[in-house]
Parts: structure tokens; C-alpha cells; sequence
């Protein structure tokens, strides 16, 4: 790997690993260093493998996908044109969102298009599936430590229960989950509005149809890129079910205390941590969220 690397220049982002902008082989490259885990190299190489030319991700120059933290794998990839799509919508008028929704709720379905028998997380370069153990979300609640008062407890519990009847109703079938589908891992051309990258695989894994659209919808108060996601999610013949807005922000629950249990840490899980706490004062999922989940 030392014959690729010209200079390296940290990145932000990424949880399990080191990642740097690279001169390698005579272009700019993205290189990820496997620290906190390295049984990831190999999965991550294969997920980027298995959906190049369906999903906008970038070509592997070059990979070592087994190793130790001592001496850990790594993956250099390419890198994607565009800008970070979480900066670029701060200034974007309402028809480039537009335009941006559109391509977002694409990716999901075809990310909701590729199948799994069974949920769990990867395993190897064979992409095996290791079931998820017998997790029980009101009991995951309960371990953590919140803050919360008695009312809110009994608030967030009305949550749960509501999220677990939404869910019930939904469909049950497995396909890959992305798991951090938000517009910080996503890239777009400003030029275009074109969406050129879907980066940080880290969390893939085989799960619900209902996730990653739950993680795009976590924070978004944007009813006009909300909008045209759900136009693109209802006339792809992926029959999902409804509310959509509501099954995505359920199967996000998992994820969303996990950021709030950490909300010490830095201003997204603070975020977290916050709309948890308005969930349980409104004992309604939404939270003070916007109502997005109106067909157009």
C-alpha cells in the first residue's frame, strides 16, 4: 500500500476506521484504515463489489481485507466528484431539491430491491449473514441511561408501543440496509443536482425496507425533498406499505436511542437525544416532526 500513497490528508466521518484523501496511483483516492474493526476490510470490499454500477459507489483501487488493529486491512478507493449533499442543501432553491429527492428515493428502492433471507449483520467476504440476537427494543430502552423522569419513561413507552403496531403492519421482507443513509454519506454534482456518491458502508447490513428511509427522515423538516422521495418510493411497484413516514421512523428507533444514549459525545446524538425527549413529551413518534407522509 506504501507504493500508492503520495500524501494523505484526514477525513471527518467513519466510526470503525481511519480514512484519508490520498494521491494514489495517479489520482485522488480515498484510503480506510480498519482500527477499531478489522473483520469489516473484507465486508465492506465486497458490499462495494457486489452494488458498483447499481448504486453510486466508488471503484476499489486496492484493498487488504484481512489484518489486525496492529497491523489493519485497508480499502483505497477512488474518489467521487460532488460536494457533501448535507452543505449543498443549505442553499439549494426548492427545485434542485426537488430534483435531489427524486434520485434519493431511486437509491432507495433499489437498495430495497436487493433481497436477504435472513436479518443480521455481514460476515466475510461471502457477505454471510450472522442473525441479529433476539433484541427486544423496550428492553434496549430501559438499559439506557436518558435522564428521563417517570412521565417521560411512561411517554416513550406510548412511542414504543405505537411503533410496534405500525411495524406489525408493514411488510416483513429482508434486503440491504445501507444503516447511515443520510446527506452526510451522500455526494452531489451542484452543477447538476446530480447525486454522484453514496459513501461510509460501515453499518450495512441485511435488514428492514424501512431503515435507511427512516435515517433520511430522522431530521429532515424539508417537505419538498421529502415529498418527491415518497412520489419516487410509491411509483417504483415496490409495494411498501403506509404510513411510509411512520414505518421509516419506527425501524429507526433502534438507531436513533443509539445516538441518544451517546449524547455526551457530539451535537448529532445531543440532536438525538433531543427529539427522543420531545417523542416522550408528545408520546407520539413524530415528536414535533413535520407531517411528510402526504401522497402527492
Amino acid at each position: 500500500m506504501s507504493d500508492f500513497a503520495a500524501s494523505a490528508v484526514p477525513l471527518t466521518g467513519g466510526y470503525g476506521g481511519q480514512t484519508y484523501a490520498v494521491s494514489a496511483a495517479g489520482e485522488d483516492a480515498v484510503l480506510k484504515l480498519y482500527v477499531k474493526d478489522p473483520d469489516r476490510a473484507a465486508v465492506d470490499a465486497a458490499l462495494l463489489q457486489l452494488v458498483r454500477g447499481l448504486l453510486p459507489v466508488p471503484r476499489i483501487l486496492d484493498a487488504k481485507r484481512e489484518g489486525s488493529a496492529e497491523d489493519p486491512p485497508y480499502v483505497l478507493t477512488e474518489r467521487l466528484p460532488g460536494v457533501n449533499l448535507q452543505a449543498y442543501l443549505e442553499t439549494a432553491g426548492a427545485e434542485e431539491r426537488r430534483r435531489v429527492g427524486e434520485q434519493l428515493g431511486e437509491l432507495l428502492v433499489r437498495l430495497s430491491g436487493m433481497p436477504f433471507l435472513t436479518f443480521g449483520m455481514f460476515r466475510g467476504s461471502d457477505l454471510a449473514v450472522e442473525p441479529f440476537g433476539s433484541g427486544d427494543l423496550e428492553a434496549y430502552f430501559d438499559s439506557l441511561d436518558l435522564g428521563f423522569d417517570q412521565e417521560r419513561v411512561a411517554g416513550f413507552r406510548q412511542v414504543l408501543e405505537y411503533a410496534g403496531d405500525v411495524l406489525a403492519d408493514g411488510v416483513d421482507r429482508v434486503c440491504l440496509v445501507h444503516s447511515d443513509f443520510n446527506p452526510k454519506n451522500l455526494l452531489v454534482d451542484p452543477a447538476s443536482a446530480r447525486i454522484t456518491g453514496l459513501i461510509d458502508w460501515e453499518f450495512a447490513h441485511a435488514g428492514s425496507p424501512y431503515t435507511d428511509l427512516g435515517s433520511l427522515f430522522r431530521f429532515c423538516q424539508d417537505p419538498v425533498l421529502a415529498g418527491a422521495v415518497l412520489s419516487e418510493v410509491r411509483g417504483s411497484g415496490l409495494d411498501l406499505g403506509a404510513p411510509l413516514v411512520d414505518l421509516g421512523r419506527a425501524a429507526d428507533l433502534w438507531a436513533l436511542l443509539e445516538l441518544a444514549g451517546r449524547s455526551t459525545e457530539h451535537e448529532i446524538a445531543a440532536a438525538a437525544h433531543d427529539l427522543v425527549a420531545r417523542m416522550a413529551d408528545t408520546s407520539t413518534l413524530a415528536g414535533g416532526r413535520p407531517a411528510l407522509d402526504v401522497v402527492h
